[in-house]
């Protein structure tokens, strides 16, 4: 399906709305990128890594003009790298059974 040209015109051209619409608060979008992926049925090998990609790029333009208009404030930074990072990293290692996210009554 995504492999037909009107089909890839038509997810390029939202990818770009999307990377846009969050790279302007200072997003990288990746659940907007993951959604849209889904949207289109493209394989979760795919999705993953393709989200990582154009998260870090968009979040790292975005930075960059952030950056550049003195909207960056490293003390800030600081304060909120110091404990993301750890609870980041921490939580990456965290194994939660499956049916957490499913409906228990049904």
């Amino acid at each position: 399906m995504i492999g037909e040209p009107l089909y890839l015109i038509g997810f390029l051209a939202i990818l770009i709305v999307v990377a846009f619409l969050y790279s302007s608060i200072g997003h990288g979008g990746a659940s907007g990128y993951l959604g849209l992926m889904a949207l289109f049925s493209l394989p979760m090998e795919v999705m993953k890594p393709s989200a990582l990609l154009l998260n870090i790029v968009v979040a790292g333009i975005s930075f960059w003009f952030f950056r550049k208009h003195k909207y960056f404030k490293p003390n800030l930074f600081k304060a909120f790298a110091i404990s993301s990072i750890p609870a980041a990293f921490i939580g990456g290692y965290l194994n939660l059974n499956p049916l957490i996210y499913k409906n228990k009554e049904g």
